[in-house]
């Protein structure tokens, strides 16, 4: 687990920072119990106690900001209150600094937990996911987490393999094994001895090859083809698939046996759809890796990170990399805005549906009001107000495609009164 210190400062002006790194699977440390290894999260206003390692917050109305650390200088990163949720994910991945998966959901942190925990043994490991959830991710967590850190993590794609030739590129050849075999191979497990082996799309392995894998599983050991005499080798095994190990198994496309030995600790990953919080620590950690560290850093603005957060994902983490890829590419401003991301609003509040018109009540003759004619209360007006406030606020949304400016300028309130009227909407939603 990653460890960090904060500076009172820090917890004091920006309280919910502790809470999202806890989220971010980063564990904020005393001073103390720190080294001189571990970075520090401080306010701008004390630079003085900064090492290149550290990262200066600045917490103020206007344009976000972020410098990475360079010339013996720490990373400064400038927000407000409208760009927090960014702010706060882009401190977590400064962080974390491609050590392990960008998480945000705090279940995803607690299975990040699970991982470094099984990591501790020798069990086999079997990550079973949609493609683009991050399981060669969490298999290189396995690994970092693991006895075996300092060794190499070999990962190959067993679907990627060439059929006839798979035997040779995992257990190795002799030279003169297969025509074209004009020296020895040593094989990908043998290139994984003293550390990990990661095969991803495990349920692509062609039967016959199975049997072969689960031999030398089962014995630590490969024969090389052309070899007549086994070699020993040291190595741990993690696998991923992305369709159900267990209903192939079902239907005779897996074998069983190697099932079983294979799936000694399972880790599911959910989709992309099912991790909003993720998206954003994920949004985040992309960012930093495709933007150059001595360019103007593009934010994303507090709508396009929400929109982001709506999206459904079918490709999940491939297909938001291809997205804001695109947006840093055809974004006409400093900032990513909604529109960069060619992707659809969300609609935050939908109207209740609208039910068949029944037929018309006989007219009341004028008179005065009988008992069964109930007043409208204030309650009652107050909550019309409001369904007729939303609905407007959000046809002008959807008029405006979504771009909060000119909603508010249709509307005639200010960008801070709209993003108010937005959040009270989601509340309603979420309690209806």
């Amino acid at each position: 687990m990653i460890e960090c210190t904060i500076s009172e400062a820090v917890r004091e002006n920006l309280p919910m920072l502790e809470s999202w790194l806890a989220s971010a699977w980063i564990k904020p440390v005393a001073a103390g119990a720190a080294t001189v290894q571990t970075a520090k999260v401080l306010m701008a206003a004390e630079i003085a106690s900064a090492s290149h390692r550290d990262i200066l917050i600045d917490f103020r109305d206007g344009a976000p900001s972020l410098v990475r650390a360079a010339n013996g200088l720490p990373a400064r990163i400038a927000f407000g209150f409208d760009d927090m949720a960014l702010g706060l994910a882009l401190v977590a991945e400064l962080l974390r600094a491609g050590r392990g998966p960008a998480v945000g959901e705090p279940a995803m942190a607690k299975l990040m937990g699970y991982a470094a925990r099984i990591a501790r043994s020798e069990a086999a490991v079997l990550i079973q996911g949609e493609t683009g959830t991050g399981k060669e991710g969490m298999a290189r967590l396995v690994h970092d987490e693991s006895p075996r850190a300092k060794g190499p993590f070999i990962a190959v794609n067993c679907a990627a393999l060439p059929e006839t030739m798979v035997e040779a590129i995992l257990f190795g050849h002799k030279k003169g094994a297969f025509t074209g075999a004009s020296a020895d191979g040593e094989g990908l497990f043998r290139a994984a001895d003293g550390g990990t082996l990661f095969l991803d799309e495990i349920t692509e392995l062609p039967l016959a090859l199975q049997a072969k894998l689960l031999r030398a599983l089962q014995e630590g050991e490969v024969l090389p083809v052309g070899e007549t005499r086994a070699v020993k080798v040291d190595v741990r095994i993690v696998t991923a698939a992305n369709r159900d190990a267990a209903e192939l198994v079902a239907a005779g496309e897996f074998r069983e046996d190697l099932y079983w030995r294979l799936n000694v600790m399972p880790i599911a990953l959910p989709r992309l759809a099912d991790r909003r919080q993720d998206v954003r620590a994920i949004a985040a950690a992309m960012l930093l890796r495709m933007q150059n560290a001595g360019d103007d850093f593009a934010w994303l603005s507090a709508e396009a990170l929400e929109t982001l957060q709506a999206h459904s994902w079918p490709g999940n983490a491939r297909e938001l990399g291809n997205v804001l890829q695109r947006a840093l590419v055809l974004r006409e401003g400093d900032v990513i805005e909604a529109e960069d991301l060619g992707l659809a609003p969300a609609r935050l509040f939908t109207p209740a549906p609208v039910q068949p018109a029944a037929a018309p009540a006989p007219r009341r003759p004028p008179g005065r009001a009988c008992g069964s004619v109930r007043l409208m209360r204030g309650s009652d007006l107050h909550s019309l107000s409001r369904a007729v406030e939303h609905d407007a606020i959000q046809r002008a949304l959807d008029e405006n495609g979504g771009n909060r400016r000119e909603t508010a300028k249709m509307l005639g309130i200010s960008e801070r009164t709209l993003r108010y009227r937005l959040a009270n909407m989601r509340e309603l939603a979420a309690a209806a």
